[in-house]
């Protein structure tokens, strides 16, 4: 690429007409094509400008992330520099394909993530590893077929330096000892779920990987034998210890290494670690900058205390920034003890923390003034008092959690925004913020994240001021805000437009006028709507042609949306990867028609009156990239079981349910949202 920098494109042939693009050199063009790498519809869109173009791009290209593997044949020759391989859409590749790809890029390719690929074996591994000389990065999690053979081929890749194998789960210490013999180079190594992975390939890979920056070793059986030679690691940075109940205060109190370059340490739910275990364990780490004991235990797996002897073992280190504590019961003398840290603490999390009270936030937050996250959400007990001392100490927050903070009332909201005007994110969901505490927030120019589900003092005029004011907005969520209408979404339409995520779920004052208004945002890639009966196929129209990143859409009990909204969807939502069609008006023709997406990988389709059989049965077979279905079980015995195994043989998943109809468009009511976000409801 270097010797031709300065060589200006040529017409391909002496027929063709004169191209005015032709005058640009190629190092103009890369440079280009380096400013749109970001939007791979603008990039094919410049390539086709011309012949030349077209040849260019296909030589500028280091990064590909196929659609599905059918189309490898095709990219092999059009792309021959790729060097950052993406397969995480391509449900199925096989030892064939892996083949093809390392005689291919054997000499460019340095990244690879088959995390949700199946199908290949330790064979082609090893034709990958020898081949592809120069690959530095490897995820291959989820992968729960690749046994011990797979690890051995996994060591030729001498090169590597971060390979992910969570959930591999028949690896065992065989395997990971392979590993650590060959691949002498890694700097970050993930294990978690890898639950037959113990102590002896773990101090194999601290013996032989002496670069080794990050190490999750989340839920391995794994006891303080192996943490002795972990601990000997020089460069040793994170290390995460999550779900380690084999670990305990007797095993680490045995301990004869320090970590002193380590800067952060995990320990969520190792129930059987307190304090004394914990002083054991952080003793002479010098660079200590963040520590997480979420739903840990120093007193009893039962009841998760944070005490003044728990947090004197943080006394000593200078350089802690931030704090998660997650699910403990905070004490009195713990809280005064975290005060009195001499540490410039910017983050804070104290989520589902029983026993925090207004004068135990207070004292902290007065004590550690430079705060720049806070997560005080479902901490039940605050009041005005604590957002008061908050917003008046901590000025330069950027991040306020405080999600079911029912005592919290409206006129606390005023203050966030009088006083914390850096604020990027907000989660006030199920609390008793107004159109004054609204008006206030929007004074905060660089907010991008704003959360107010279940928020049924707000209405279009909070809303309106707030659309008008942030234009940094890329989320909202007003799930279930029922006073919000037509009128606040078209604020947020108008002035947004970096919105990517909106979730506007169950309110029955949203309107197609709501759709038309949000079809403004270009960048809109996650749409929820479910429950709102007065949208209908032609505010999905507007939304399909006016938002084409669109990657996920929820359209639940949108009884008015039927296969007249499939249509533009089929020809405008090209980016489309999941949807949820329950209880639509939706028949064969509509879902036949979402076949044609080529990047649908996730579909649920329960109670649709209008499909049959056969329409399922033409639809799933004509959507080649589908990786998960959720259907309903009086399904399972009338569809083919030559075509339920073909689909599984490609990869994918079904998952069939037997929910009977619900003729309520939200029986459980907010409930059913209550401290779960939008993608986990079913």
């Amino acid at each position: 690429m270097k010797t031709q920098s300065k060589r200006r494109p040529q017409p391909l042939s002496p027929d063709s007409s004169p191209n005015p693009f032709d005058i640009l050199t190629e190092e103009i063009v890369c440079k280009i094509l380096d400013h749109l790498h970001n939007d791979p519809f603008a990039t094919k869109a410049f390539s086709l400008t011309s012949k030349a173009f077209y040849f260019i791009e296909s030589r500028h290209r280091r990064i590909l992330k196929p659609l599905r593997p059918e189309l490898l044949p095709r990219i092999f020759h059009r792309y021959p520099f790729v060097s950052h391989l993406d397969l995480s859409m391509c449900p199925r590749v096989d030892d064939n394909r892996l083949n093809v790809i390392s005689s291919t890029w054997k000499a460019t390719l340095q990244s690879i993530n088959l995390s949700r690929s199946r199908f290949f074996t330790n064979a082609g591994l090893s034709s990958l590893f020898v081949n592809c000389s120069g690959l530095v990065e490897v995820d291959l999690c989820n992968a729960t077929q690749l046994t011990d053979l797979a690890a051995s081929a996994i060591a030729e890749a001498k090169n590597l330096e971060r390979l992910s194998l969570a959930r591999c789960k028949s690896i065992t210490d065989m395997g990971i000892g392979c590993i650590a013999v060959g691949c002498r180079k890694l700097t970050s190594l993930c294990l978690k779920w890898c639950l037959r992975v113990g102590d002896l390939g773990v101090e194999l890979i601290a013996l032989k990987c002496k670069q080794i920056r990050s190490l999750d070793l989340s839920y391995l059986p794994i006891t303080e034998k192996s943490l002795n030679s972990v601990l000997q690691l020089q460069h040793l940075e994170d290390l995460v210890l999550e779900g380690c109940h084999g670990i305990d205060d007797d095993g680490l109190s045995t301990l004869d290494q320090s970590c002193k370059s380590l800067k952060m340490l995990n320990l969520s739910n190792c129930q059987n670690v307190t304090h004394t275990g914990l002083s054991y364990l952080i003793n002479g780490t010098e660079q200590l900058q963040q520590i997480i004991l979420a739903y840990g235990s120093s007193v009893s797996p039962k009841l998760p205390k944070v005490t003044s002897d728990l947090v004197k073992c943080l006394n000593a280190y200078s350089k802690l920034q931030s704090i998660k504590l997650d699910g403990c019961t905070v004490t009195w003398s713990g809280i005064k003890a975290m005060a009195s840290l001499n540490a410039p603490v910017k983050e804070l999390s104290l989520s589902k923390c029983l026993g925090l009270t207004d004068d135990g936030l207070s004292f902290l937050v007065q004590s550690h003034k430079d705060l720049r996250k806070l997560d005080i959400t479902c901490c039940r007990k605050i009041t005005y008092t604590s957002i008061d001392i908050i917003t008046n100490s901590c000025t330069s927050l950027t991040s306020l959690r405080m999600e079911s903070c029912s005592l919290i009332p409206k006129e606390a909201f005023v203050l966030i925004g009088a006083r914390c005007s850096f604020l990027e994110e907000l989660d006030a969901t199920d609390n008793e913020i107004d159109d004054e505490g609204l008006k206030s927030i929007s004074r905060c120019s660089k907010l991008s994240i704003l959360k107010l589900g279940i928020c049924s003092n707000i209405s279009d005029e909070g809303l309106a001021k707030v659309g008008s004011s942030c234009s940094m907005l890329k989320e909202v969520d007003l799930y279930r805000s029922v006073a919000i209408s037509d009128e606040g979404i078209a604020a947020i339409g108008e002035g947004c437009p970096a919105l990517e995520m909106i979730n506007i779920a169950y309110n029955d004052k949203i309107t197609d006028n709501s759709l038309i208004s949000l079809s403004k945002c270009r960048l809109l890639k996650a749409l929820e709507i479910r429950g709102c009966l007065g949208v209908s196929s032609i505010g999905l129209s507007a939304i399909a042609v006016g938002c084409k990143q669109l990657t996920v859409l929820d359209i639940k009990k949108c009884f008015n949306i039927n296969d007249n909204g499939m249509l533009p969807l089929a020809q405008f939502s090209q980016n489309l990867k999941q949807i949820n069609l329950s209880y639509c008006s939706v028949t064969d023709v509509g879902l036949v028609a979402l076949a044609s997406i080529s990047r649908l990988q996730n579909m649920t389709i329960l109670h649709l009156a209008g499909l049959t059989p056969n329409g399922l049965a033409a639809a799933l077979l004509a959507c080649r990239a589908l990786t998960k279905v959720k259907l309903h079980a009086s399904f399972r015995p009338l569809l083919p079981q030559s075509i339920l195994g073909y689909m599984e043989a490609h990869g994918c998943v079904f998952h069939w349910r037997d929910k009977a109809f619900q003729k309520e468009v939200d029986p459980k009511g907010w409930k059913l949202h209550f401290g779960r976000s939008s993608s986990e409801v079913p």
